[in-house]
């Protein structure tokens, strides 16, 4: 499959993953060569990104993010994309 990137600002999903109301995204931004993962909770309208490392870490990250977040939470290194009112 060949895939056509229109703006090379605009991140690359590497993969995604839907369950019980949550979508978790892995995201390539090329410009600076960082992997991110963003969870969104379309229950509460929550989101958070998480730096996702490179390599085998980025996949850990994309499927256990909760456990990575509570780590990143507690250093203050966790992005808070959006929360509910």
């Amino acid at each position: 499959m060949t895939r056509t990137i229109d703006n090379p600002d605009t991140p690359v999903e590497l993969a995604h993953r839907r369950g019980d109301g949550l979508d978790i995204v892995l995201l390539w931004h090329r410009p600076d060569n960082r992997l991110e993962v963003v969870v969104s909770d379309s229950r509460s309208s929550a989101s958070f990104a998480l730096a996702a490392g490179s390599g085998r870490e980025a996949l850990d990250v994309f499927y256990h993010p909760f456990a990575y977040a509570a780590t990143h939470v507690a250093a203050g290194s966790a992005t808070a994309a959006s929360s509910p009112p």
